[in-house]
């Protein structure tokens, strides 16, 4: 008893060991915060600008320069310092759509649903052309076809990629899967970087692309009017990808188009049933060489207080997307959001003793160039594991790019020494739904390319609404599948959380330092 009454001294009278400090929150700051994120947002017509005035965002495309340019603009005019582009390194080439138009014509007409697959040619004018249905699975087997294409639209015959699903297309996290979120324990770190280069999926992987760039060569050399490829979905939705690389030394491939699986299907069934199949297009695509480097917009509020002022808290998403739509919840969601957390700490002239800076990525969508880019300039290569001083000012970095749901809590990246700081600051926040802290991690965004430097690098746990299912790279992502409520909900959550890692008297918990991680492939 008397040990415990002791103990209990010491915790009264603020000697407590650090494991049981409590994390402070300021409830009247949150309370702005709550009252400028949730009546007064403009996370919508920041939205509006990112996807329909600017259109798709690809890469090194005029959508993304459109895009980039606003963003900037409107950063400073919300009063942020430095706002700019800064260049992280070589990209490659850009390439838009700028005429789009496929139709069968024989038995009949029926305009198809496709996209131009990113980084192939126009058709150089209107083509028209008899469909060939080409079986074949190695070199060997395209031999068949010498001789007998030019001119032609040419189809492969394959099953339909996706099978037709009586699931609901949007989803929210039950209270069982955040459970067991929740509930998760760490787990050790096999030492591989996307999974096992051995296994039977990743072999059948790349003998699938070894065969794909054989055939699209062929198919270049025998002069074909045109490719059509099945595209992943249904109902009309395509989820769409690149048909030639970026790089400005890349081989010039045969125009191809990502059709609708059911499009492509009845073209199929057509062909192979001995009806002939006759088609007209007139696509017209455009690279642009002009400038091969790719960009990130950034924009900070300064810091004021003279001992923590050199120290940053960065947040981020990134504003590339595919060209088949706008890229709405892929993710000028995310870039939405941090642009509005900004605005709201502005809006509420708070004035952070840490730096805060906004970061908007360009080429995620092709390996998170843009984030990783930038590390290297200002943090170190993870590659060798040289850190730069910046590395060692940085609190922590705060990423979104989930799609449009709202925010059910935060993944710790295997970081347990922060779990009880986001617990206290997600407290305020469990009227809005965010409570679930999980040991695990989510992959393929940009919060990997400062956890690769030892930097605390985190992404915020989402609903998943119509992400996977409907929207995510596909001709479905557009502004009216946004949902206004979440991301001002996100947007909220995320501007406490930079408020409160701008205000703390120390920085973020880091894990032990990662190794040297030299490339495998």
């Amino acid at each position: 008893m008397k040990l415990k009454l002791l103990f209990s001294c010491l915790i009264s009278a603020g000697l407590a060991f650090p494991a049981f400090a409590q994390e402070t929150v300021d409830p009247a700051v949150v309370q702005k915060i709550r009252e400028e994120g949730l009546n007064h947002s403009k996370v919508m017509e920041t939205a509006f600008y990112l996807t329909d005035v600017s259109g798709p965002r690809l890469s090194g495309s005029p959508g993304l320069k459109r895009a980039q340019d606003w963003a900037v603009n409107q950063l400073k005019t919300w009063g942020l310092a430095n706002a700019k582009l800064e260049a992280w390194g070589k990209f490659g080439k850009g390439w838009e759509v700028q005429k789009n138009y496929a139709a069968i014509t024989v038995p009949y007409y029926h305009a198809i649903i496709a996209i131009p697959k990113a980084w192939t040619p126009g058709t150089n004018g209107a083509v028209k052309g008899e469909v060939v249905v080409i079986k074949a699975d190695s070199a060997a087997e395209l031999d068949q076809y010498k001789g007998k294409l030019q001119g032609k639209v040419v189809i492969f015959d394959v099953k339909p990629l996706v099978e037709r699903s009586f699931k609901s297309d949007a989803a929210r996290y039950t209270d069982e899967e955040l459970t067991e979120m929740a509930n998760a324990t760490a787990k050790p770190a096999d030492g591989r970087r996307g999974g096992d280069a051995n296994s039977a999926q990743f072999v059948a992987m790349r003998k699938l692309r070894a065969f794909q760039t054989t055939a699209r060569a062929f198919l270049y050399d025998e002069k074909v009017a045109l490719i059509l490829s099945q595209a992943r979905g249904t109902d009309g939705t395509v989820f769409t990808t690149n048909g030639a690389s970026y790089a400005d030394t890349a081989k010039t491939v045969a125009p191809e188009l990502e059709t609708s699986s059911e499009d492509y299907q009845r073209i199929l069934r057509l062909a192979k049933a001995g009806q002939k199949v006759e088609m007209e297009a007139d696509i017209k695509t455009q690279f642009l060489t002009n400038d091969l480097q790719g960009y990130d917009v950034v924009a900070e509020i300064p810091g004021t207080d003279k001992k923590l002022k050199d120290q940053v808290v960065m947040i981020g998403g990134h504003l590339d997307s595919w060209h088949a739509a706008t890229g709405a919840t892929d993710n000028a969601a995310g870039s939405a959001v941090m642009m509005e957390a900004v605005r709201i700490l502005k809006a509420i002239n708070f004035k952070p003793k840490r730096t805060i800076r906004i970061a908007l990525w360009s080429s995620e969508e092709q390996g998170l160039y843009g984030s990783r880019g930038y590390v290297l300039n200002h943090f170190g290569d993870p590659k060798t594991m040289q850190l730069k001083p910046e590395q060692a000012k940085l609190s922590a970095y705060y990423n979104l790019d989930n799609g449009t749901g709202k925010i059910r809590g935060i993944y710790l990246q295997g970081n347990e020494a922060v779990r009880p700081i986001f617990k206290s600051w997600l407290e305020p926040f469990k009227d809005l739904g965010a409570t679930t802290i999980t040991i695990n991690n989510t992959g393929g965004t940009d919060h990997l390319s400062y956890d690769a430097v030892g930097i605390p690098g985190f992404q915020f746990i989402q609903d998943a609404v119509d992400y996977g299912t409907r929207t995510h790279h596909s001709n479905q992502d557009t502004y009216d599948r946004l949902s206004e409520d979440d991301l001002k909900q996100a947007a909220t959550i995320i501007a406490s959380f930079v408020y409160n890692t701008s205000e703390r008297a120390e920085m973020i918990p880091r894990k032990e330092l990662p190794k040297p991680q030299p490339a495998t492939r």
